[in-house]
């Protein structure tokens, strides 16, 4: 028991202080728990009289500074108010360990797995900081602030022995397994694919416990995995009775009344352009030539705010899924169908509410006058993108001029752009061929064409302009005006200068001197690289440099762009930002004075997140297919480009099919390799050999895990 307070001398100040790190380090782990000094001595193996002295003397710091409490004479616990604690957000890795970014802090403070308490991932959590052997900066999670989620998909295991049941995971989510009482089985068998409800996690206890609260099916069937897919991000897959039914009892008639308040262009040739598959169609081109020989181009997009009232049970649902999401077999979407595929859906030939943005524009596509604002269409034809290629290819078939005509317009847009400093990323997507059972029979890759190009280019247009009309007043200046920006931020410093060091070695240079240097290096460095070994690897690291755009009510520009201004108004049928942004264009058109900003920008953090979440989903389900298609080719060898190097092995993509799968370090036998991080790369010990990012290798396709959507190769040497 610790006696009178010692005078302490300045030489071991030092030496104590980090005692007092290991004491907070070691208490940390169990917060609630009241330990006398031998306990402590004990627990940072500080065993002998001398050592546990310094313990003692560690002990009466700690309590000076507040760290740790004396709840009875000789007794302690933390004290988890202490200032110099700090809070983040935990990112755990498949070691196990983990990250805490904390704002304000330049590096993500590290997190060993022995330290993590019972914090999960996404947590919001409490960390002390300590420097590990006097050296590292590290951190030991002192309390779990705020959850991220509390239900979980897993699988049920159920211990016959004990009657009791466990789900277990497979992703890095969950670092434990739930412990799940008989009583809360609710039908669960063993085997069974669920979801489970965390209810708590006490300090003694390993594990947390939990309910099952869905059975989802068998694991490894399609159903069952896609809808795991779903319930692991948290994201709905069928709409409540009382939203479908607010849907089935909107008015399918469009009023007189209306009408009459809107710009009638239902007499103006008006088309669409969209892919094959698609139902629902939100935006529209009308054009028609002016008599001083200008082009009006009317670009019209569904006027979803008109059928949905701020605040209504379809609004409300709307917000919360905030976006629709595209699985590669389904489209979760963000309104009932009702809506989406029917009443907002420019179908051929019926008459239809828009919210339109109406350009003169000359014959080099300079915009001459604009219009912004309510209108009724009636659309004349539905292109599919193939259809429209063919007209611009071939200059045949019904509307070809017309669409000849929008070519030429957005040609001279999209080069405009480009000089002036936008960045020029268009990679393949995978898509997939599916049987009527919705399993994989083929792959092919979804390449943009001058008629993806085009669409493109006037919906680019129409958001950066209703953008900038709401930003700014006629002279240009800055309104003040609270809207929904989508922005996007310069490049990341340190990852471009490790871009331009790292292409040097190829023998491309690089300047990044300024952001319109920047963006020419990249774009110049993308078109070098095409269809050469290393492109694949060079054009993934120029991404990787890229800032994530997002959206937010304090504009900064779209760097990726190259706008000023720039917000989503083109697809209020998939997102909730585009419908916020039609309501504020019409409250200003109404004259409205500018809302309160907090409002809004809650809600732009809300749609971020989700719109995040639901690009994991969609990754997810590629996944999924790519590992599906693969399965009938196990044992099979086929060539590899390396797309990703870790420490604990490399990840090839076969370019045929876009399948990517992990190789061990281990199962490469030839050598003993360690992971080059700043060269993306992998080199033999004994022999130099090199792996690096990019690099064309020999795989065999060793194992399909359907279930954990991972493909395991083995590298041909």
């Amino acid at each position: 028991m610790p006696g009178k307070k010692k005078n302490i001398s300045k030489k071991n100040k030092d030496k104590l202080h980090h005692i007092g790190r290991l004491i907070v380090r070691f208490m940390s782990k169990k917060t609630s728990k009241v330990y006398n000094y031998k306990q402590i001595a004990e627990g940072i193996e500080f065993k002998n009289p001398r050592q546990r002295e310094q313990v003692i003397q560690a002990l009466h710091i700690l309590l000076g500074e507040n760290k740790i409490k004396e709840l009875e004479k000789g007794k302690y616990i933390l004290n988890i108010e202490i200032n110099d604690t700090l809070t983040g957000i935990i990112d755990f890795n498949q070691s196990g360990n983990a990250y805490v970014k904390v704002e304000g802090e330049e590096a993500d403070i590290f997190i060993h797995q022995k330290n993590v308490k019972n914090a999960l991932q996404g947590d919001k959590v409490m960390i002390v900081p300590f420097h590990f052997k006097g050296k590292k900066l590290e951190g030991a999670v002192v309390d779990v602030l705020e959850r991220c989620r509390t239900q979980f998909v897993g699988t049920f295991q159920y211990i016959a022995s004990k009657d009791i049941g466990f789900v277990i995971f497979d992703k890095r989510a969950m670092n434990t397994d739930i412990f799940i009482p008989k009583s809360r089985f609710n039908g669960a068998k063993d085997g069974n694919k669920v979801i489970v409800k965390m209810l708590g996690w006490d300090d003694n206890s390993k594990n947390p416990e939990g309910e099952i609260v869905e059975i989802l099916g068998q694991p490894g069937e399609h159903e069952t995995e896609i809808h795991s897919i779903l319930a692991e991000y948290g994201l709905p897959y069928h709409f409540p009775p009382e939203v479908e039914a607010a849907a089935q009892s909107i008015d399918r008639n469009l009023a007189p009344a209306e009408i009459a308040k809107r710009w009638d262009m239902r007499d103006i040739l008006t088309f669409t352009i969209d892919p094959k598959d698609a139902k629902d169609f939100d935006d529209a081109l009308s054009m028609r030539k002016l008599e001083n020989g200008n082009w009006e181009i009317g670009v019209h997009i569904a006027d979803v705010s008109y059928y949905i009232e701020p605040g209504s049970i379809l609004d409300k649902e709307a917000y919360e899924r905030a976006t629709s999401v595209y699985l590669v077999d389904r489209v979760v979407p963000m309104l009932p169908e009702v809506l989406s595929n029917e009443l907002c859906s420019l179908r051929p030939h019926e008459d239809k509410f828009t919210f339109s943005a109406v350009f003169e524009l000359n014959d080099q596509a300079q915009i001459r006058k604009q219009w912004f604002g309510r209108t009724v269409i009636n659309s004349d034809q539905r292109f599919t993108y193939e259809e429209a290629q063919e007209r611009i290819e071939t200059k045949q078939g019904n509307l070809a001029e017309e669409i000849n005509v929008l070519d030429g317009l957005a040609k001279i847009l999209r080069q405009e752009r480009m000089k002036k400093g936008a960045i020029a990323f268009d990679r393949a997507e995978v898509r997939f061929n599916l049987d009527e059972d919705s399993q994989p029979i083929g792959v092919y890759f979804k390449i943009s064409k001058d008629a993806n190009h085009l669409i493109e280019e006037f919906m680019l247009l129409a958001n950066k302009k209703v953008s900038e009309f709401v930003s700014t007043n006629r002279k240009g200046e800055p309104s003040h005006n609270t809207f929904v920006y989508r922005i996007h931020d310069d490049p990341d410093p340190t990852k471009l200068s490790s871009l331009r060091d790292f292409v040097n070695t190829f023998g491309y240079k690089m300047n990044i001197s300024n952001r319109n240097k920047i963006s020419e290096s990249i774009n110049k460095l993308l078109n070098d690289v095409k269809g050469k070994g290393e492109e694949n690897m060079i054009e993934t690291l120029a991404m990787r440099s890229m800032s994530k755009a997002v959206y937010s009510t304090e504009n900064i520009g779209h760097y990726g762009l190259a706008f000023e201004y720039y917000s989503h108004f083109t697809s209020p049928i998939r997102r909730y930002p585009d419908v916020l942004a039609h309501r504020l264009l019409q409250h200003y058109l109404e004259g409205g004075k500018s809302p309160h900003v907090e409002e809004y920008e809650e809600m732009c953090k809300h749609c971020s997140q989700m719109e995040r979440l639901a690009a994991d989903a969609e990754r997810d389900s590629i996944k999924f297919m790519q590992v599906k298609f693969m399965e009938k080719y196990v044992g099979e060898t086929f060539k590899g480009l390396i797309s990703g190097v870790t420490d604990w092995g490399i990840y090839v993509e076969i370019p045929e099919n876009g399948a990517e799968g992990l190789i061990r370090l281990r199962d490469i036998t030839d050598d003993s390799y360690v992971f080059d991080p700043k060269n993306y790369a992998i080199v033999g010990s004994t022999s130099g050999n090199t792996y690096q990012l990019g690099d064309e290798v020999q795989i065999k396709v060793v194992k399909a895990n359907v279930i954990a959507k991972q493909l395991d190769f083995k590298l041909i040497q």
